[in-house]
């Protein structure tokens, strides 16, 4: 019975040995934190910085106003210039079309005289016809009593009554007679030849060309008022083209004058670069956030873990004061001395951390769950190997 007892005491000492042998020795990191990408905002313009007061390590939400940046001093030069000339192009459109509307306004004053000039031609000329037409009746009447006194004179002639010379007398008056009536029937043809091409806005005559003074000078005007119509058009052109410039360079100049600086990531306050009032440059660094939804788990192990170790790895995190096991996957093992790979992280290592073997693990609790969001800096260790207490750990729990 003794013998049994001693055996059984010799079990239960061997078995509490391999129990915290084998809890000291399973594979688990040396040290663990919490960890995630940092992002700088940047100037975009260079002016005088205004911050949104808030304290280092305030939440913020994705388009939340970090600050804002004015530059009284905008260069607006070019802005200047380009007004300046739409105002000269504006007073040239004007300048041109005041003047083809004075040509217009001409236009319309010939061509009522040229109105009245045709019309006063045409009764002047139908008077003309009138005139010619009472003078060929005279003529005729003339002919006809001319050729009569020649018949009769003609008569007495050959009775011996009249003399040689009367008879000639009275052939003159009737070839007079003729001329005279053949004048008068070319005068009314010239007449009606001029009414009707008068009446066409044709005007014949001696001394002048086809159409009066009034629509030579109409025809001018109208050219000249075409050309300053075109050249009005293409300074219309020019207008919106410099209207369109001004606008783009508006934009540039609000653009350059002030701007809003909105967080591009949900996450944390980590550091102030810059004050408010203080005259900042383009693309100075000017607050630096926390993106939580890129918190992480970086590790640092002993040799023999490290090379126990691959990508796809699974393990599990516990933060210290907590008893609640966060399962993750290895991302990144990045081997003794991997200083920059923790250039754009939150939390920097320290040079014991450099000493060993450093991995990076991936945690997703830590981003999911509220409790647990962003606990950036929180310490911990994690586990890669089940440990004999871990079936007691999961009933207690």
């Amino acid at each position: 019975m003794r013998s049994i007892k001693i055996v059984a005491g010799l079990v239960l000492i061997f078995i509490a040995l391999f129990v915290i042998i084998k809890e000291q020795t399973a594979g688990v990191s040396a040290d663990a934190f919490v960890n995630a990408r940092l992002t700088t905002t940047r100037a975009p313009i260079a002016g005088t910085f205004e911050l949104v007061s808030r304290p280092l390590g305030a939440r913020i939400d994705r388009g939340d106003t970090l600050g804002t940046i004015v530059d009284p001093l905008v260069d607006n030069v070019r802005l200047a210039d380009l007004n300046q000339q739409r105002l000269a192009t504006k007073a040239e459109l004007g300048r041109l079309n005041a003047t083809a509307e004075g040509l217009t306004s001409s236009i319309e004053e010939l061509q009522t005289r040229a109105e009245n000039y045709q019309r006063e031609r045409i009764e002047q000329l139908k008077s003309q016809i009138d005139g010619a037409q009472a003078s060929a009746k005279a003529a005729e009447a003339r002919l006809r009593y001319a050729r009569l006194s020649l018949d009769r004179s003609n008569r007495l002639s050959d009775q011996g009554v009249r003399t040689g010379e009367a008879l000639e007398q009275s052939r003159s008056l009737a070839e007079v007679a003729e001329l005279d009536l053949a004048n008068a029937q070319e005068t009314v043809r010239s007449a009606r030849i001029n009414l009707a091409a008068a009446e066409r806005g044709i005007f014949l005559g001696d001394g002048y060309n086809d159409a009066p003074y009034s629509e030579q000078r109409i025809s001018e005007l109208e050219v000249q008022r075409d050309q300053l119509q075109a050249s009005a058009a293409a300074q219309a052109s020019v207008l919106e083209a410099l209207d369109a410039r001004i606008r783009a360079e508006q934009l540039r100049v609000n653009r350059l004058s002030s701007a809003s600086l909105q967080a591009n990531v949900s996450g944390l306050i980590w550091d102030y670069l810059a004050v408010s009032g203080e005259a900042v440059q383009r693309g100075q660094d000017l607050v630096t956030l926390v993106d939580c939804q890129s918190t992480i788990v970086t590790l640092s192990v002993t040799e023999r873990v490290y090379n126990g170790i691959t990508l796809g790895s699974s393990a599990q995190f516990r933060m210290n004061g907590s008893d609640q096991l966060l399962s993750g996957v290895v991302t990144r093992v990045a081997g003794s001395g991997a200083s920059t790979v923790y250039e754009n992280l939150a939390i920097a290592p320290s040079e014991r951390h450099l000493e060993r073997f450093d991995v990076t693990l991936d945690v997703p609790a830590l981003r999911q769950e509220p409790g647990l969001f962003c606990l950036i800096g929180r310490t911990g260790r994690v586990f890669f190997e089940d440990r004999p207490l871990d079936w007691l750990r999961r009933v207690w729990n």
